[in-house]
């Protein structure tokens, strides 16, 4: 049925970023495969995955269910995973969620210096 291919799909979404997160060294286990909305996507410490393997998206209505997961199971940054087929894994998150990410890694960038510093 379609209900099943779609839980098939996401199911194959979460598992995937999952191995994507463990390629590059990080600790990141799929959720349970359960009912709707009673465990995580997936266990990655310091945010709350949202993980979703649609063509079409509602970026502001999945990022609303990231932050109410959030905030429900306290387990870190709402951070929304999505792509579409053939399409390249996106991120998405709250503005004032991401700063404290970019200073952070700040300090490991290793591009262009600034302005004042090409001296």
């Amino acid at each position: 049925t379609l209900g099943a291919r779609s839980q098939r799909k996401g199911r194959g979404g979460e598992l995937e970023i999952c191995k994507i997160f463990q390629a590059h060294g990080i600790d990141a286990k799929p959720g349970q495969a359960v009912s709707f909305g009673s465990t995580p996507d997936a266990v990655i410490p310091g945010i709350h995955p949202e993980i979703k393997r649609v063509e079409r998206l509602s970026v502001p209505g999945a990022m609303a269910q990231a932050v109410r997961d959030s905030e429900k199971f306290q387990d870190g940054v709402p951070v929304l995973f999505h792509r579409r087929n053939r399409g390249e894994w996106l991120c998405t998150m709250r503005l004032m969620d991401w700063i404290p990410f970019y200073k952070a890694a700040k300090s490991d960038f290793s591009g262009p210096k600034e302005r004042g510093d090409m001296d």
